[in-house]
């Protein structure tokens, strides 16, 4: 686990809003994250390095009392295809099934097609939008039972 304000952390998150900036325009993710929303009972925020640098990141907060809420689930490009995403979300999901959530839910957008990939072969189905980005027309909304 890692502190979501570490400046290595925020180094990462800044790859992380260029890439979906790039996708989709605009300044990448406006979704309003509180300071606390990743530190424990609210959530946590994991990291992945190389051995030199951190290259995959991903966090969870809660979402009402039972759901927790994926967010900000990246892989830098250069560590990409090796599974670095799938064991991310592995931690996350049991991370959250330990703080008593009963189901992940995440929001990801439809210019992200391996995203999509992984959460639906995952075992993540579609559920009715949610949260910020609820109503965009670009955005899927999804979940798995924990």
């Amino acid at each position: 686990m890692a502190e979501f304000g570490d400046p290595a952390v925020k180094a990462l998150l800044v790859e992380v809003l260029d890439e979906l900036s790039e996708r989709y325009g605009g300044s990448g993710d406006d979704t309003p994250i509180g300071d606390d929303d990743f530190t424990s009972p609210n959530g946590a925020f994991f990291v992945a390095d190389d051995g030199e640098r951190l290259v995959g990141c991903a966090g969870w907060r809660r979402h009402g009392s039972t759901d927790a809420e994926l967010k900000r689930m990246f892989t830098a490009k250069a560590a990409r295809g090796r599974g670095l995403a799938r064991r991310m979300l592995a931690a996350i999901e049991e991370s959250a099934r330990e703080a008593g959530c009963d189901r992940l839910i995440l929001e990801t957008g439809d210019k992200q097609p391996e995203a999509i990939a992984l959460y639906e072969s995952a075992g993540y189905a579609r559920i009715e939008d949610f949260g910020y980005y609820k109503g965009h027309a670009d955005v899927l909304s999804f979940a798995k039972e924990l």
